[in-house]
């Protein structure tokens, strides 16, 4: 009898211990990419900085990464003094693989007054609701120009 509650004993203590990130599932990740990709379409570039964890990383892979919720914030609110109206992130196929969050998308926006659009791929590790690196894959040269007006 010692034995059953000894184990007993264990196996809660194991059930509890589990990390939180255990009750992340596909669907909680992509409910995450879901309000983000919301937050940028509605410019709300607090509720985007908001979605990372405490010390999240964005990377743009051409750039420096930028670290911490508060220089994530600066970033993307520099950004978007550009783009008041928003960046539409036009997602072609979105999923989970291996508990990422995939987005293939074209980015649509109009940036100090040019209209512009970039094919993007992000990657999204995603953790107890919280964004903890965002990866993003694109051609800076051509992002540069939808910037200045010179690509659609």
């Amino acid at each position: 009898m010692r034995s059953l509650i000894g184990l007993l004993a264990a196996a809660v203590v194991l059930a509890t211990a589990a990390p939180a990130s255990a009750a992340d599932t596909d669907a909680s990740r992509l409910a995450v990419a879901r309000e983000m990709i919301a937050a940028w379409k509605g410019a709300d570039w607090r509720k985007v900085a908001d979605l990372f964890a405490d010390d999240g990383v964005l990377r743009s892979m051409m750039l420096e990464p930028v670290v911490g919720r508060p220089a994530i914030y600066e970033r993307i609110a520099a950004l978007g003094k550009g783009a008041p109206g928003g960046v539409t992130l036009d997602v072609a196929h979105m999923g989970v693989i291996d508990g990422l969050v995939f987005l293939e998308r074209t980015d649509r926006f109009v940036y100090n007054g040019h209209p512009g659009a970039v094919p993007v791929v992000g990657v999204l590790d995603i953790q107890g609701g919280k964004v903890r690196e965002w990866r993003e894959y694109y051609d800076r040269a051509s992002l540069v120009r939808a910037l200045e007006g010179g690509g659609k």
